[in-house]
């Protein structure tokens, strides 16, 4: 049983040290499902792909904590397999052999409940949280919680395609602040030039990136409507659930307006 509580307290270590190493990515500036992955791709020794890896490497306090990530999963590993393997030669010699399965197969399911509890993860990371910021040299921002990126908004990147609805079209026009999307930045593809906190009279060109924020349901939605009155049909019905959403009726009655004023001769 020695061998097998062993391995347990070894599993519920690394569970632990993950966990504090996502949370220090989140306050470096990370979302909290790019923290979680990196720190569990750098404990297992997984890697990541290219982009992510360069965020890491370029930031100081990112790269310091990925090192000791690596460090600790080589030995952590080491260590889970060598007690594994100690645990599983006693049970094969041993009468009762049918126990120690039956408790690690226990204590295996018991970590993995613990690991999926929400109540436990949310006061969890709370005390991780104010652990790290208090003796941690971390940064004291947390972008991801700033931008409530886990309520379902995101930060997403949209092409515009030479037949999409945005494509030709003034910020101004698109009155897309009107269904719950913001337009952070444009980046151009003739030139590859960046345009931040571009203002209404800013055009959105064919092949451009927008950098939006809002719901991911109403960037995905804008993402597939197309020009022509279908199109214009759709921004109407999206304004018109936002206002709902909000209790901003005003949003829907400024663009019934304008549509108006643009469909009248």
């Amino acid at each position: 049983m020695a061998a097998i509580s062993s391995l347990l307290i070894v599993l519920t270590l690394s569970l632990l040290v993950t966990r504090v190493a996502a949370m220090a990515l989140m306050l470096t500036g990370l979302s909290k499902e790019v923290a979680r992955f990196q720190a569990r791709s750098a404990f297992t020794g997984v890697g990541f792909p290219a982009r992510e890896s360069e965020e890491i490497v370029n930031h100081p306090i990112r790269r310091r904590i990925v090192m000791l990530l690596m460090l600790l999963g080589n030995l952590g590993i080491g260590a889970v397999v060598a007690t594994l393997m100690v645990s599983f030669l006693q049970t094969s010699e041993s009468q009762y052999w049918w126990l120690r399965i039956i408790f690690l197969a226990s204590g295996l399911i018991a970590l993995w409940l613990i690991a999926r509890n929400r109540f436990i993860e949310k006061h969890l990371n709370r005390l991780i949280s104010k652990i790290l910021r208090r003796w941690g040299d971390l940064p004291r921002r947390n972008y991801a919680a700033i931008l409530q990126l886990e309520g379902g908004f995101a930060v997403s990147e949209l092409l515009v395609n030479p037949k999409d609805w945005v494509a030709g079209k003034r910020l101004a026009e698109l009155r897309l602040p009107n269904e719950g999307v913001l337009v952070l930045g444009i980046r151009r593809a003739k030139d590859g030039t960046f345009v931040g906190t571009p203002h209404g009279a800013t055009e959105v060109h064919a092949n451009d990136t927008l950098i939006v924020y809002g719901r991911v349901e109403s960037v995905s939605d804008l993402d597939k409507r197309t020009f022509g009155r279908r199109g214009d049909e759709a921004h109407r019905e999206a304004v018109l659930k936002h206002s709902s959403e909000t209790g901003d009726q005003s949003l829907n009655d400024s663009s019934k307006v304008r549509d108006d004023q643009t469909e009248s001769p």
